[in-house]
């Protein structure tokens, strides 16, 4: 029903910190972010943020622009996101019209390093703070132990932007308010 009223704003961001997202997928390229300062394909940083040809966000594992997926779980999290819907092609998201853009932190076997993890966080902030409408990060990842006060810095200043996080939580099935 509330798709009879709204499905979502082409002028919203959101981030997936994940194992990057398949940018060609049918569901999904109609909703990838497109960075507006970049040039697609010229080996240029053309708005100078530090990161070549960051057209869809960026891949901190080999410190480039390019965050295709390899292991498929950024992609099913950017579905959940943000599917096109009413396209006749499997499952819309919950918002039919959105931009996603991607941070590879994870590689194709589901790991990855907690300084990537906050260099994604800080990229979004700074593409926030650079006037990119970026309202809502994902993080859909598992970890041991309580954050660092690195990882809290990052964080709070991504919420300092207005930035909203999505935590996934529960991947182990353990009892969250026990634990």
């Amino acid at each position: 029903e509330v798709w009879d009223n709204f499905v979502g704003s082409s002028n919203v961001v959101a981030g997936v910190i994940d194992t990057g997202i398949d940018y060609d997928h049918p569901d999904l390229a109609a909703n990838m972010w497109i960075n507006p300062g970049e040039t697609a394909g010229n080996g240029l940083d053309d708005d100078g943020n530090g990161w070549v040809d960051d057209i869809h966000g960026i891949n901190t594992i080999t410190n480039t622009g390019d965050p295709n997926d390899d292991n498929n779980h950024g992609t099913h999290c950017a579905g959940t996101i943000g599917a096109v819907g009413d396209n006749g092609i499997g499952v819309p998201g919950v918002n039919w019209d959105i931009r996603l853009a991607a941070a590879k932190f994870l590689d194709n076997f589901g790991s990855g390093s907690l300084d990537n993890a906050i260099i994604s966080v800080n990229y979004f902030t700074a593409l926030k703070n650079n006037g990119v409408n970026v309202v809502v990060l994902n993080h859909s990842y598992g970890g041991g132990g309580a954050p660092g006060a690195s990882i809290t810095a990052a964080f709070q200043a991504a919420t300092n932007a207005s930035i909203m996080h999505v935590i996934a939580a529960g991947n182990d099935a353990s009892d969250n308010d026990s634990t």
